[in-house]
């Protein structure tokens, strides 16, 4: 094997109500490419993950998934628009100016998994 050989790496999220978990993620803006077996794969971009179907997720709160974009207040506008906190009870936070240069903000999802949302600050040193 090679390290040239890999294609992809992808979390799994886990979700309490998979139904509930899947409309909030296509109300964030991610598409749903297939679903089947508990499993759903949703892709925005590049960008993808893989939503489980777990009923006890009681780790959930502690799961942080980070997704760097090139506009975080598209992405922020897009939450507000969708009314995610009024529709799924979920947490946003307002976009913050990073030390490690970045503008960022966390939404949290249905189960409680925590998106930090963010953009490099153009000539900062990143993470």
């Amino acid at each position: 094997m090679h390290p040239a050989d890999t294609l992809e790496i992808k979390a799994f999220v886990p979700a309490r109500d998979f139904a509930l978990s899947l409309a909030f993620y296509t109300d964030l803006g991610f598409e749903l490419r297939s679903s089947g077996g508990g499993i759903a794969y949703l892709r925005a971009g590049t960008c993808s993950f893989l939503l489980q179907d777990f009923g006890d997720a009681p780790h959930a709160h502690v799961c942080q998934m980070h997704l760097l974009v090139r506009d975080v207040q598209v992405w922020y506008d897009r939450v507000v628009a969708a009314r995610l906190v009024d529709t799924y009870g979920v947490r946003v936070t307002p976009i913050t100016v990073q030390p490690y240069q970045m503008r960022d903000f966390s939404v949290s999802d249905p189960s409680g998994v925590c998106w930090i949302i963010g953009e490099n600050i153009p000539g900062g040193l990143h993470v």
